[in-house]
């Protein structure tokens, strides 16, 4: 997924706020899972959400106003009930600025954890 770095981005000093970073990973995650064809609006309409239980963040080098950034993703761990998203970000150089960890639980509508098979059996089919 590609991102480009805008001015509300970014800090006093010009350097990316370390907070959007958290919203970036976000819309990953989303574009990964709807790229298997999952659209996690549908899978809640059937009781299955996802909430973080962990996040993870190793910056590497400063992205800055007008950077355009390449995140790629993965699901890389999985349990009964959580997933582990994967996540490396590139400048426009091909440089390394920043590797993260997800770490997704499955929980019911009423927040207790639930298993992925359901899900997991989604991705598979896919």
């Amino acid at each position: 997924m590609k991102v480009r770095i805008y001015y509300y981005h970014t800090d006093s000093s010009g350097v990316i706020y370390y907070g959007a970073y958290f919203s970036f990973l976000e819309e990953a995650r989303t574009r990964h899972l709807e790229e298997k064809g999952v659209h996690l609006k549908e899978l809640a309409k059937q009781g299955l959400l996802f909430v973080v239980g962990r996040q993870e963040i190793d910056y590497r080098a400063p992205v800055y106003y007008a950077d355009t950034l390449e995140i790629s993703t993965q699901i890389s761990e999985s349990s009964r009930v959580s997933m582990v998203f994967s996540h490396e970000i590139k400048n426009q150089l091909d440089q390394l600025v920043c590797e993260a960890k997800t770490l997704l639980v499955c929980v019911n509508s009423l927040l207790k954890p639930q298993s992925l098979k359901p899900f997991l059996n989604l991705i598979s089919n896919r």
